[in-house]
């Protein structure tokens, strides 16, 4: 697909579907609970890929590349009674590890077999009772891990109790999944680094709308940052009390000179002054932003140093690597480690450019924002599906064709 941007159209409205993350953890606690009715529902692929699998009668389930999926069916699966399923996923996907999650289960009586390559994807899983125990668990490796037990905590005889130990990964989605456990009348306690999470047979029926998804509305933050200053855009549905983690970016783009402006219905997003020259951040509770953020620099040629990077070596792609690679192409010459990326962008030129896309949708809609700049060509631009479908649609709208 090859982007252009003539003439970029200020003051749209652009609606965004539900959070695939919320979205996710709901559809679980509902496979748990049937009488939580959910409105707003996600319309990416692992959404759909998570519903299609907790809808399916077959004992195979393919999960594509959706890593969520994978980390909170394996917990589902183990404690659905009498079945016996075996999950598996793209090539990428038997390359993420999943031991950390496989060994915490089996610690409260799960039954889970590596089918391929022991502490990797694909598994078998025959689900039974689980019983209550305290669990200790490395949190630094992905939230993800934790969230996925305690979505299935109520359910655990005796409830679940956990410690996180080392350093805190992605910790406002752990918060996220506590809150939605609350919002259905689950006693959870949360002191320091422990968790428990009480037993729970049924709940009240309850109905819950999904937040618009605050990952993808990164990307229009990064257009508006790039465009003329009073240049502004209104992304309907959002609001001040969201329990995304990733609503820092209201905060973080205003070093980017942009001002957020909460309404009742609504977020306004404009360009109200010129970016710092150097941004320094923490991206360890916001990972997901790292690459909007680093291409968000490297277009307004600011120097960039993010760090807390660590669990983008095992996403959709090592997105570390691949950042770099892709800024490469525009004359920046990134020094990256295992867990942060850093580049002086003052020499950065842009010509047309083919943006390799790794499999990884974040890739994508990160780089097209550099259509504000020059004509892009991304290369395989149907991946955004995986969280966003209508990206390019919406893109269009605002001008970028």
């Amino acid at each position: 697909m090859v982007l252009r941007c003539t003439n970029l159209i200020s003051q749209r409205k652009i609606t965004i579907s539900g959070s695939k993350s919320i979205s996710n953890r709901l559809l679980i606690l509902q496979s748990i609970f049937p009488n939580i009715t959910i409105k707003n529902l996600s319309t990416s692929d692992d959404t759909r890929h998570m519903s299609d699998a907790l809808k399916s009668s077959s004992n195979k389930i393919n999960i594509r590349h959706a890593g969520t999926a994978m980390r909170f069916l394996t917990s589902f699966f183990s404690v659905k009674k009498n079945s016996i399923v075996d999950i598996y996923g793209s090539k990428r996907m038997h390359k993420r590890p999943i031991s950390i999650l496989v060994k915490s289960l089996k610690k409260i009586g799960a039954k889970i077999e590596y089918l391929e390559n022991s502490g990797f994807p694909p598994l078998r899983i025959t689900g039974h009772k689980l019983q209550s125990k305290k669990l200790r668990i490395d949190s630094s490796i992905s939230s993800q891990f934790i969230s996925s037990l305690l979505l299935i905590s109520p359910k655990i005889e005796g409830g679940l109790e956990i410690e996180m130990t080392a350093k805190d990964t992605s910790l406002p989605y752990i918060e996220m999944t506590i809150d939605l456990l609350k919002k259905i009348g689950v006693m959870v306690t949360y002191h320091k680094n422990i968790i428990s999470v009480n037993q729970k047979e049924k709940i009240n029926a309850i109905e819950i709308t999904v937040e618009p998804d605050w990952s993808s509305a990164s990307y229009f933050y990064s257009i508006v940052s790039l465009a003329d200053i009073g240049y502004s855009l209104e992304l309907t549905h959002f609001n001040s009390y969201s329990i995304q983690g990733d609503k820092r970016l209201s905060e973080i783009f205003e070093l980017f000179g942009v001002k957020t402006t909460f309404l009742d219905e609504s977020v306004l997003v404009e360009k109200i002054g010129e970016a710092e020259q150097i941004i320094n951040l923490d991206l360890s509770a916001n990972p997901d932003l790292a690459q909007t953020i680093a291409v968000t620099c490297l277009a307004l040629k600011m120097s960039c140093k993010l760090i807390g990077l660590h669990t983008l070596k095992i996403k959709e792609t090592d997105r570390i690597i691949a950042l770099e690679n892709e800024i490469r192409k525009f004359n920046v010459f990134p020094t990256v480690t295992n867990e942060s990326i850093e580049f002086n962008a003052s020499k950065a030129i842009f010509n047309t450019t083919k943006i390799s896309t790794y499999e990884d949708h974040r890739m994508a809609m990160a780089f097209a924002c550099l259509a504000i700049k020059t004509d892009l060509e991304i290369q395989d631009s149907g991946v955004v599906s995986k969280s966003y479908p209508e990206f390019w649609d919406h893109l269009a709208s605002i001008g970028v064709n």
